[in-house]
């Protein structure tokens, strides 16, 4: 069983920046990939970005490249995201989730099995 819980998100305004995090509790070694997951109001589920557990291979959404970037903390079981220059477009629910798959065959957020609650981003002038 693995327990993960976001924290970070705020209510900033545009152009302004966010780190995200997310604390791993659990048997994570059974999983290959980590990802932050968003989801607006009214919007389906996006893969915002992944990172792979074993080499540190990423992947982002065009909508967030070069503006967000994905680390990992082994030692500590941590996954982050920081977020810069951020838009309204930016805003949503940011869940951490963690897939047993590995980051070449994940084909998006259905791909992820264990989840956290999420941590609101909201982005507002």
């Amino acid at each position: 069983q693995l327990r993960l819980v976001e924290s970070g998100g705020d209510l900033v305004q545009p152009g302004e920046s966010l780190r995200l995090s997310c604390v791993v509790s659990g048997v994570i070694s059974d999983f290959r990939t980590m990802g932050w997951i968003r989801q607006a109001p009214g919007k389906e589920r996006e893969g915002v970005s992944y990172i792979s557990l074993k080499d540190g291979t990423t992947y982002y959404a065009d909508s967030v490249k070069g503006r967000f970037t994905i680390s990992r903390d082994v030692a500590k079981n941590m996954v982050y995201l920081q977020m810069h220059n951020l838009s309204p477009d930016d805003t949503g629910l940011y869940s951490c989730a963690a897939s047993w798959g590995s980051i070449a065959v994940i084909l998006g957020p259905s791909d992820f099995t264990s989840w956290g609650q999420g941590t609101q981003v909201t982005v507002s002038s």
